[in-house]
């Protein structure tokens, strides 16, 4: 569903439409969750995503429509994501106890495309919260600069700033992690 179609689900939501409010809901939630899951972590995101369309639709009310509503939501989403490490980072944190079914399951061989997809999801989340957070938004998320630029409410030169620093930090540590994933191959 495009940007323009999103918006007018919104403004529909808006006045009370419930069919809109789920097909904008359905159009735009695997965006909302892929982006919690890069900012914070896999576990967190489904909860995050939930609370994310908790504070749009509380909100939405007063959506003028200056922006997209994508734009909208996911600058909502990140606010969320925020939030949720601000108080992640307050409560004491409980020691992990491994769970044996899991860590069989992470035992077992992988194929090359998993492994790929978990390097570059394990090197995503050695990057600094703002260039993770303007790399997933335009080369995950496939949002424009511009767009990018409007969620995080920074200029566009800085959005490209730290997309490039970004690629820079993954290739390095993409290349670093090679020979440790060829010899476990």
């Amino acid at each position: 569903m495009d940007d323009q179609e999103l918006t007018r689900r919104a403004f529909a939501a808006k006045q009370g439409d419930t069919e809109a409010a789920a097909a904008f809901v359905r159009g735009t939630q695997r965006q909302v969750w892929q982006l919690l899951r890069h900012l914070t972590d896999e576990s967190s995101a489904e909860d995050l995503t939930q609370e994310c369309y908790l504070r749009a639709f509380r909100s939405l009310g007063s959506y003028r429509g200056r922006a997209p509503a994508r734009t909208w939501l996911l600058s909502i989403a990140r606010k969320v994501a925020a939030d949720h490490l601000r108080r992640r980072k307050r409560r004491p944190q409980r020691a992990d106890h491994p769970d044996w079914q899991r860590a069989a399951e992470l035992a077992q061989p992988r194929t090359p495309t998993l492994l790929d997809g978990y390097a570059l999801r394990s090197a995503l989340s050695g990057l600094g919260p703002q260039r993770r957070e303007a790399f997933v938004l335009t080369q995950v998320l496939g949002l424009s600069y511009a767009e990018t630029a409007q969620v995080t409410g920074c200029r566009i030169g800085t959005v490209r700033s730290r997309v490039a620093r970004a690629r820079e930090d993954l290739a390095a540590q993409l290349r670093e992690q090679e020979p440790e994933r060829t010899a476990g191959e």
